[in-house]
């Protein structure tokens, strides 16, 4: 009987996930045994042209995970869509943006200003941009295009399933994969998400909560929590009501704050769920207080939640109702229209 097939790529992303599948431990041996690998360039001198000659249909299982950043990504994504059985968005960058995603709040000019013109240098002429066509003695030099915007795998082609997590967690990789080898069945395709809970962290959460109201929101350096009692009610904007479980809210017991790198629960905005559970939590004065003073004393309690967008939306931007700010460049936005 013939092994089934299995390949895994990165897009833009940063091979932690590549990292959390070895991190399964002996689990990788059955892995080894139940599958022959096509396509894995992180690990073995795998080539685009090979997958080009496979049938498609010809890998039974196909890890992809990274954003889609520019035009590489994007053509390696509709390749091993055709080439592929079963194609999960594997990890929060190929299944919400991630922290590439968060370029979505700014344009890939500003981008690239920053990067190659802006920045501190030894080298005074450093002035030129990535080109996508560069000619050389030898011939032309081709680049990816770099896209306005980043976007999610299911975003450019269907997938079957997602595996969220930055990156996913050990076990649950293991419990999917032992799955997929016994044929167990799976839950039906279409963007499924699996190896993750239906609800918010907080329920997996050990820490006591109490509903306190808090005056002023801090950042993790600036204070020592209590271990027992829930992040968000000291002040830390720790995002588990707004996560979707299944790590084991390993951050928080550990006196960290979740920044919800397992994407929101479905059919709900990440950010817009957080901004409801702060409202919760915000001291908002006495009752018989002037309206005025109760909107000072909110304002004063906000002015301490330092870079919302970037806290609310770290892991979901690109698939969220926001996905990116708006282009004012208009060459861009025609080109990104154009696209």
């Amino acid at each position: 009987m013939s092994k089934a097939t299995f390949a895994m790529y990165w897009a833009a992303s940063c091979g932690g996930c590549e990292i959390s599948l070895l991190n399964i431990g002996n689990d990788i041996l059955a892995v080894d045994e139940a599958f022959e690998v096509l396509f894995w360039p992180c690990v073995a001198d795998f080539k685009y042209h090979d997958v080009e000659q496979y049938a498609d249909g010809a890998i039974d299982l196909c890890l992809f995970n990274g954003a889609i950043r520019n035009s590489e990504n994007e053509e390696l994504a509709r390749l091993l869509r055709r080439k592929s059985k079963i194609l999960v968005a594997f990890g929060s960058c190929a299944s919400e943006g991630c922290i590439p995603g968060l370029a979505n709040l700014t344009s890939s000019s500003a981008i690239f200003n920053a990067a190659y013109a802006d920045c501190l240098t030894t080298d005074a002429s450093r002035t030129q941009l990535p080109q996508t066509v560069t000619m050389v003695p030898e011939g032309e030099i081709h680049l990816p295009r770099f896209y306005e915007t980043v976007r999610t795998l299911d975003q450019v082609v269907p997938v079957e399933y997602v595996i969220p997590g930055c990156p996913p967690e050990a076990h649950q990789i293991a419990a999917v994969i032992k799955a997929i080898i016994s044929g167990a069945p799976l839950p039906a395709p279409g963007r499924t998400v699996i190896g993750a809970s239906q609800t918010a962290l907080c329920e997996e959460c050990p820490l006591t909560k109490d509903v306190k109201q808090i005056t002023r929101f801090y950042r993790s350096h600036e204070i020592i929590p209590d271990p027992t009692i829930c992040l968000l009610e000291q002040g830390l904007l720790c995002m588990g009501p707004a996560t979707r479980g299944g790590c084991g809210a390993l951050c928080p017991q550990v006196g960290m704050r979740c920044e919800g790198c397992y994407g929101p629960l479905e059919g709900q905005d990440q950010g817009a769920r957080m901004l409801s559970a702060v409202a919760s939590v915000v001291a908002v004065g006495k009752p018989g207080d002037e309206e005025a003073a109760l909107e000072e004393a909110i304002d004063k309690v906000m002015a301490t939640l330092v870079d919302p967008a970037g806290t609310f939306y770290r892991f979901s931007l690109a698939r969220s109702l926001l996905q990116r700010s708006r282009v004012t460049d208009p060459a861009q936005q025609s080109a990104e229209e154009a696209r």
